[in-house]
């Protein structure tokens, strides 16, 4: 529990960028000023912390940003944090500009930094920010939902060139070690093959023969959802193209997912986020992460929330593959 009333928050965003960031900004800002606190914003992540890089924030300066993507504080990656002289630098300059309450809106990384500064004094709360899907303790993470309706509307465009040219197409969207936006994708897009870091086995022969039996049975494309973290499209669709003589054609949405208007449902989540970090701050709690689970909104301790592992289900897993063209469960 904190010794002192909080007086003055911080908040800042870390790391990838994500739809919806704007929205948990703008309900940290008016939450914590309709509950008599100042709020400073601080400008591009932890670097912007340790360059002093710090703003007074009206309700004002939040107005309109709402339904923009990106994050209006900016974000930059900052190595010197992950020093503990670079900790405790940024432990010292919270102290004096007075801020004594923090939130963090990130992914695991970001989470990391928070933990060492509620080590070393600062009041911290995390809030879930990345469209990776990849922070354990959540179900719901800030910019997900958008960036995979993003990744599946420019799938479907890609799926009409590709049936006109009766061509395969490899279609890569982003996730290094973590395939959910493939997963989802791969459903909602009726994928013919999904490769994700998680379950891929690298058997490339496979992939080939899935695509001449698709063929054989009068299909006239093949859509291969490609989890960044294989990556190599444009390298396996020559491969590939060798190997069946089917004209291929690989398409990286790359950082595409990370921008536009966020949903409905990233803005609601996300001002739900922003103002329980605020409230827990308020109640003197540190070192929390805010998480979503079965419908409620709750907060986790950072070390818990990072030890915890998340991967995806072999049964999630058996449905997106059940769900494809050629897929047999008895006949793998």
């Amino acid at each position: 529990m904190a010794e002192k009333k909080i007086k003055t928050i911080g908040v800042l965003t870390s790391g990838g960028d994500a739809p919806g960031m704007n929205a948990a900004i703008r309900a940290v800002v008016r939450r914590g000023l309709s509950n008599g606190l100042n709020v400073k914003g601080i400008l591009k992540g932890y670097n912007g912390l340790l360059n002093e890089e710090i703003i007074d924030m009206s309700a004002k300066d939040v107005s309109d940003t709402i339904e923009r993507g990106g994050t209006v504080l900016y974000t930059a990656r900052c190595a010197e944090f992950r020093t503990e002289e670079g900790q405790k630098r940024g432990a010292e300059i919270c102290k004096k500009h007075g801020i004594d309450g923090l939130v963090v809106i990130g992914g695991d990384g970001s989470f990391a930094g928070a933990q060492k500064l509620a080590n070393l004094g600062v009041n911290t709360i995390g809030l879930p920010g990345t469209i990776d899907l990849d922070i354990a303790c959540t179900e719901y993470t800030i910019g997900f939902d958008t960036a995979v309706n993003t990744a599946m509307e420019a799938i479907d465009k890609v799926r009409d060139t590709s049936t006109s040219h009766e061509r395969c197409s490899i279609i890569e969207v982003m996730g290094r070690g973590a395939g959910y936006l493939a997963l989802w994708c791969g459903i909602a897009n009726g994928a013919e093959d999904v490769l994700i870091p998680e379950k891929y086995d690298y058997d490339e022969q496979k992939l080939i023969n899935n695509i001449i039996e698709s063929r054989k049975k009068g299909k006239k494309h093949h859509i291969i959802i490609n989890a960044e973290g294989i990556g190599h499209s444009e390298a396996m669709a020559k491969r590939i193209e060798a190997a069946t003589g089917i004209e291929t054609r690989a398409t990286i949405l790359g950082h595409m997912q990370r921008g536009g208007s966020p949903t409905c449902k990233d803005r609601v989540y996300a001002s739900m986020m922003g103002a329980l970090a605020v409230d827990l701050l308020i109640a003197g709690k540190t070192c929390r992460v805010v998480g979503y689970r079965h419908g409620e909104f709750v907060d986790f301790d950072i070390n818990e929330a990072l030890a915890m592992q998340k991967g995806i289900s072999d049964y999630q897993w058996e449905v997106c593959q059940s769900l494809s063209h050629n897929y047999d469960k008895n006949n793998k």
